[in-house]
């Protein structure tokens, strides 16, 4: 049978199962049976239930939200176990019941609990769904642990968040190596891709958070407004390749992105989707090609299946470990769609994945050892591309999102600029822009440069700073 000669991922944001496709009724073959199949949706009468009222799933979700749930490690043990449920310190995870989203939202926000509980119409999603008809659907495709982007993103790049289990503060990210970026203590697929002598390669905008990692380069990560001339070469060279969205605007709302963060549109995520792979179709490498669509995590939208066990990584025992977390469990689950003309149309996968599968696919293809026991016990993709030869019938092109995109933002206050930087994601992306700044800024001068990181304290800081990283980046005409 050809074998998979390129794996190409694309990973975005905050997003449960059940919120973008609970409600799409896909059906088709179960990828292990060979029998008709359904996804594992909703049946419309899920629910949770605060202070007295019950809050029922339901079909409504606009294109942006005017509130981001909560997502750290705190607020999904109440989400997934209760609202009086606590999670203990180096003990189990309390018992899962999927009953505290409502509540969760609710004490973050104060504002309508039933948000949390708001699913999309397949018709609001028609690139996502179209490709979800025509290729392979995974519903039990979990985030890896349950919290924030960064830890989860981590273990899409090694099979661990190195004890991570929240978003870096401050204080933390002038810990890590600020020169070489987050290490891990056997690497990532990437340094075991440069030691096989295969090339990778990486989309993403100015500060991906694959800038954060050791090993790679401080300018490594390409602009995705590349990919699609890239890929249509005729020796596209790269055997991995890792696709970072638009985060929009760091510091307001994420907006004018295509992420799908909660505050943006999720029509731009729809745009990334749909140009990523009517590139990759339209491309030489397509025959030998496949592309997985994932979400780093759920971004504390509801979702009704309940995480299982998880082979812990080995390696949590550090100072980024804030609650003695073991990550012997999974987050919630996120969609997942496997795209390959060797793999048959109409597929539903119920098998058990996370983001470390993608790393056990190209362990697998490429004869790379696992990097922790996370990847070493997941399930590979490669078993999907079953098919002799590639498949002609797949969609040349994908029907186009729905309305135009920002038509319906919700209109939200600015943040305060002297709010506290020291919150979310933002210190991470400082962390991304600190690395480029001293890699452009001789060494007797980096004391000066990491000074400067430590004194931020408000978004109006952090934002001066990552402006005036871009333009000494741009402005320098050693960084290509």
């Amino acid at each position: 049978m050809p074998a998979i000669e390129h794996i190409f991922v694309l990973m975005l944001e905050n997003r449960s199962f059940d919120h973008m496709l609970g409600f799409s009724q896909i059906t088709g073959t179960d990828a292990q049976t060979g029998e008709p199949t359904h996804i594992d949706g909703l049946a419309g009468t899920e629910s949770n239930s605060y202070q007295g009222t019950t809050y029922t799933v339901s079909p409504t979700a606009p294109f942006t939200m005017d509130t981001d749930p909560g997502h750290e490690f705190t607020d999904v043990v109440t989400q997934l176990a209760g609202p009086t449920a606590a999670f203990p310190p180096g003990g189990p995870y309390p018992p899962v019941n999927c009953s505290g989203f409502a509540a969760s939202f609710a004490a973050h926000r104060g504002a309508d609990p039933g948000t949390a509980l708001l699913c999309f119409d397949p018709a609001s999603l028609p690139v996502l769904t179209s490709l979800c008809h025509e290729f392979t659907v995974c519903d039990r495709w979990f985030s890896p642990m349950p919290g924030p982007t960064w830890p989860n993103r981590f273990f899409a790049a090694a099979a661990s968040s190195h004890g991570l289990d929240h978003s870096p503060s401050l204080l933390e990210i002038l810990k890590w190596d600020t020169v070489d970026g987050f290490a891990f203590p056997n690497g990532t697929i990437f340094d075991q891709l440069r030691k096989k002598r295969l090339p990778y390669r990486l989309y993403g905008p100015r500060f991906a958070i694959t800038g954060a990692l050791k090993g790679i380069g401080p300018f490594e990560v390409r602009p995705y407004s590349h990919f699609a001339t890239d890929v249509v070469s005729l020796a596209y060279p790269a055997a991995y390749t890792f696709i970072e969205p638009d985060y929009g605007d760091l510091l307001d709302h994420y907006r004018g992105g295509t992420s799908q963060h909660p505050l943006d549109d999720v029509r731009g995520g729809e745009r990334i989707i749909k140009s990523t792979y009517e590139a990759l179709r339209s491309s030489p490498a397509w025959d030998t090609s496949m592309l997985i669509i994932t979400w780093d995590e759920h971004g504390g939208f509801y979702d009704h299946a309940h995480p299982a066990s998880a082979p812990g990584p080995g390696d949590t025992d550090t100072p980024w470990n804030q609650s003695r977390f073991a990550f012997g469990n999974y987050g919630v689950r996120v969609p997942a769609v496997v795209i390959s003309p060797l793999v048959p149309a109409h597929l539903i996968d119920h098998r058990v994945y996370d983001h470390t599968s993608i790393l056990a696919t190209v362990e697998h293809a490429f004869g790379i050892d696992p990097l922790t026991a996370r990847d070493a016990a997941a399930s590979s993709l490669l078993d999907l591309a079953t098919l002799p030869q590639a498949r002609a019938d797949a969609p040349s092109t994908l029907p186009d999102p729905a309305g135009l995109p920002g038509s319906a933002l919700a209109a939200l206050p600015p943040p305060d600029p002297a709010s506290s930087a020291d919150q979310g994601s933002i210190p991470g992306f400082l962390h991304v822009a600190l690395r480029q700044d001293l890699a452009i800024t001789p060494a007797e001068h980096h004391a000066q440069r990491i000074a400067r990181v430590g004194a931020i304290r408000t978004r109006r800081d952090a934002h001066d700073y990552l402006q005036e990283v871009h333009q000494r980046v741009t402005d320098n005409t050693t960084v290509r």
